[in-house]
């Protein structure tokens, strides 16, 4: 290998994404399923979004936070998206290296702040069923402002920390990135030096930011659903428990993705097996999220009732 073939970061200036160019049959097919779940995602936050701010019912802690929810969604969902959907269609796969780390930073900032705010609500639920006469009191917004803006100081201290290891390794002039953004191992594979501390703080910062945020996530369960057994009446029972199903069902999609993504030795895993999960986490559930939430909520439910029976009548009239 030339000493011209290899170019450090500071000179970097292409590389260039395979995508899912070893099934050009699949591109088109591929293009319109992911333009159809990216349309369904902005709708669907922007949405639950409008719902939370015009419906004064929803201006709780638990809505307050669903709100930052969608906005992370809407957020790391259009980091990957609009690139992905590019290289589907156009022949120009190039991506410069300052984009590339603008991409990863953040796709990495939303990311571990949606991990760490999936845990807030996890404590909010908690306060919520098992302290319900100081639900208010502990759940004060100032409290609540604290805790999302912590999440999403975490979220960027981690980026940069991220940003900072692969800004210290060499790159080939035009690595090709086997992958369809510049996601964490991909990277790393177009690096012709040597990675071994960048992968370590991966994974020391992977399991940090997800042991901490499932053992809140667990903690809160548990007291929850301990409140809940000793629970008198059914109606109470059932009412608890249909607040946290909702938070349950996208903390397990969220965090099996990253689980297999990021915390599993995946030295046997193929380039397909990443793509594919990083689409479940980066595409698929930022589209889910709303349907989990609002297929399970009444108010939610109620409110864009409400909304589309004064537009039809306001159509009509």
């Amino acid at each position: 290998m030339t000493s011209h073939e290899l170019m450090n970061q500071s000179s970097a200036t292409t590389f260039i994404l395979a995508g899912f160019s070893e099934y050009p049959q699949l591109q088109i097919p591929l293009f319109l399923l992911f333009l159809t779940i990216y349309s369904v995602t902005l709708m669907g936050n922007l949405g639950i979004i409008v719902v939370i701010r015009i419906n004064p019912k929803l201006h709780t802690p638990m809505y307050f936070f669903l709100n930052h929810l969608s906005f992370l969604d809407i957020c790391y969902s259009s980091v990957f998206t609009p690139k992905l959907l590019q290289i589907l269609v156009m022949e120009d796969r190039t991506i410069s290296f300052r984009g590339c780390m603008t991409q990863f930073f953040f796709i990495c900032t939303f990311v571990i702040t949606e991990m760490f705010m999936l845990a807030v609500m996890a404590y909010d639920r908690f306060v919520a069923v098992c302290n319900p006469l100081l639900y208010t009191v502990v759940m004060s917004h100032k409290f609540c402002t604290v805790l999302v803006a912590g999440t999403y100081m975490l979220g960027g201290l981690c980026a940069v920390i991220f940003i900072y290891t692969l800004l210290q390794l060499s790159y080939y002039e035009y690595g090709i990135i086997n992958h369809f953004g510049c996601e964490y191992t991909a990277v790393i594979s177009v690096s012709c030096s040597d990675s071994s501390f960048s992968q370590m703080t991966c994974l020391v910062i992977s399991i940090f930011s997800e042991s901490s945020s499932v053992l809140i996530t667990l903690a809160s369960y548990v007291f929850i659903v301990a409140t809940i057994i000793k629970m008198p009446s059914k109606g109470g029972l059932r009412k608890a428990f249909s607040t946290c199903t909702s938070h349950l069902t996208a903390i397990t999609i969220f965090h099996g993705s990253i689980l297999l993504l990021y915390c599993v030795p995946n030295s046997n895993n193929s380039w397909l097996f990443d793509k594919v999960v990083t689409a479940l986490y980066t595409v698929m559930i930022p589209m889910l999220n709303p349907l989990i939430y609002s297929l399970k909520n009444k108010d939610v439910k109620e409110t864009v009732r409400r909304l589309t029976s004064s537009k039809l009548h306001s159509h009509l009239t």
